[in-house]
């Protein structure tokens, strides 16, 4: 049992095609990772099996797909590297950090969801969706780093190139109000195993209660599954009731708890 890394993406793909599409919902972020993280890594089982996955974009942002709890906590980093910040599935996240011994604090309990049957908000919300445009940008880039603020996820300097990505490739929604302003925006990953997941859903503050986050993730729930996905994901923050209860009215069901820690100085 040992583990292998690599920073070439076809390499990775060759030894974990198995296990990434047997279980791409588990895998999600990975899949979405792994043609632009700097380090990838697999975990192989006494039969040489591959049953765990990992991505690093720095090496010190450390994110585990599906792994057993023995892969994580035998996990040590090439050249000596130390993840500075970890999420992954709960049980593995606590194996390493316990098997770690650092001092480590909470940043986030998340949920994984998985959408089953589409269930849009009736009646509607007011207004409608769009793709993003480029006039969007700088509101939606102000909205974006708010969104990681809150989350407390790694902070980018710029989230133009981001942001630019998405709406290029017709991944970046936008809910106008009636009026016309934006009020509210979501994305969706590239479909990549059949799986595809809906993320950086964020209301305007002065819009929030109107219904425009039913609206907006209905509209990314309906442009991954007709981008092909099987399988359309996304995560959200188990401190927040309000999102978990909508996401589940719109038809969407808990898949797997996942941690994120940030690892402290001392030990």
């Amino acid at each position: 049992m040992s583990w292998h890394f690599t920073t070439d993406p076809d390499t990775f793909r060759t030894a974990a095609r198995a296990l990434l599409a047997a279980e791409p919902a588990r895998n999600t972020a990975v899949l979405t990772m792994m043609d632009t993280a700097e380090l990838l890594g697999w975990w192989t089982g006494p039969d040489g099996t591959v049953t765990g996955v990992l991505a690093a974009s720095p090496p010190t942002v450390l994110t585990f797909g599906a792994m057993p709890v023995e892969a994580a906590a035998a996990l040590a980093l090439p050249d000596g590297a130390e993840p500075v910040t970890l999420r992954g599935e709960t049980a593995a996240v606590e194996a390493y950090v316990r098997a770690d011994g650092r001092s480590w604090e909470t940043v986030m309990g998340i949920r994984l969801f998985r959408l089953g049957e589409l269930t849009p908000r009736d009646p509607a919300p007011a207004g409608r969706a769009r793709t993003a445009t480029p006039a969007d940008l700088p509101l939606l880039g102000d909205w974006a780093a708010d969104f990681a603020a809150v989350h407390r996820y790694e902070p980018r300097d710029d989230y133009t190139d981001f942001l630019t990505e998405r709406m290029t490739e017709g991944r970046l929604h936008v809910w106008e109000t009636p009026a016309g302003d934006p009020a509210a925006m979501a994305a969706v990953s590239r479909t990549i195993e059949g799986q595809a997941r809906v993320h950086l859903v964020y209301t305007a503050p002065a819009e929030r209660g109107r219904g425009y986050a039913a609206g907006i993730t209905t509209t990314a729930s309906r442009a991954a599954l007709g981008s092909g996905a099987t399988q359309v994901l996304l995560f959200t923050d188990l401190a927040n009731p309000t999102s978990n209860a909508l996401y589940r009215r719109l038809g969407y069901r808990p898949v797997a708890d996942h941690l994120g820690v940030r690892f402290t100085a001392g030990t």
